[in-house]
């Protein structure tokens, strides 16, 4: 059974951490080259979602406790996050959230779009059947996706997200714009989700990503475009709202 936070504080009794609605999770280990990125990806999961608040403190062993994994992987994930100012250190107690405020957000929001969507019509120009194979995977992601919304699993939502994003501008061939792009997605927001997947719409947004895939093999440059653009424009709407985030970046 998946550990839970319930919101996000240490229990004043037991010193363990619990995180709002949903489970943490590590990524399928196939895709990942050891346990501490398995922990990094899951953690930044967390912190994408609002699971992981600005403001609370968070314990390396509390968490290991909760993945089934010793400390060590962890403190080393959660450094890796201060090196991508996600997190900031607490000395010899934990870690805090690095808090964005909707301006920041905002343009990373910009850059995105600046980024991924010229990117995703230049896969599209460019489709020929030797992409199929990795389509087809682009394809079980989907899948993966329509799944994890549908039962509100929100981390491996993220996971599988920024998993089928990049593997799809990947087939652009710019191993940097697969790389900032993974940067700015790490430093989203998306606060909103959850109480989307809980309405039953995230499961709505989540299928655009099939259309993603049928408008490339299509070579349908500008109709991907602008699919990829309003897709891109759900974190800051309908997957983040404001009512969301001062929830979310509440810890009381």
């Amino acid at each position: 059974m998946p550990a839970t936070f319930r919101d996000g504080a240490f229990d004043k009794f037991d010193n363990r951490v619990t995180f709002d609605d949903g489970g943490l999770h590590l990524p399928d280990r196939a895709h990942h080259s050891s346990l501490r990125d398995q922990v990094t990806e899951a953690l930044r999961a967390a912190l994408i979602a609002g699971q992981m608040k600005p403001g609370v403190l968070y314990s390396a062993p509390a968490i290991a406790e909760m993945l089934g994994v010793s400390a060590t992987p962890v403190r080393e994930a959660m450094l890796d996050l201060v090196k991508e100012d996600l997190v900031v250190p607490i000395r010899n107690k934990g870690f805090r959230v690095t808090e964005l405020s909707d301006r920041e957000l905002d343009e990373l929001t910009e850059a995105r779009l600046l980024l991924e969507v010229p990117t995703m019509g230049a896969v599209a120009a460019a489709y020929e059947s030797s992409m199929e194979p990795e389509l087809t995977r682009l394809r079980a992601l989907a899948r993966d996706l329509e799944a994890a919304a549908a039962t509100d699993e929100i981390t491996r939502y993220l996971q599988l997200d920024t998993e089928f994003h990049t593997r799809f501008l990947a087939l652009h061939g710019n191993n940097e714009i697969v790389r900032v792009v993974r940067q700015l997605r790490s430093r989203s927001r998306l606060f909103g989700l959850e109480a989307l997947a809980r309405s039953g719409k995230l499961v709505e947004s989540t299928r655009e990503h099939m259309q993603m895939i049928d408008l490339a093999v299509a070579r349908d440059r500008s109709g991907l475009e602008e699919l990829t653009r309003v897709h891109l424009s759900h974190t800051r709407t309908i997957w983040a709202t404001d009512q969301a985030r001062r929830s979310a970046t509440d810890p009381s």
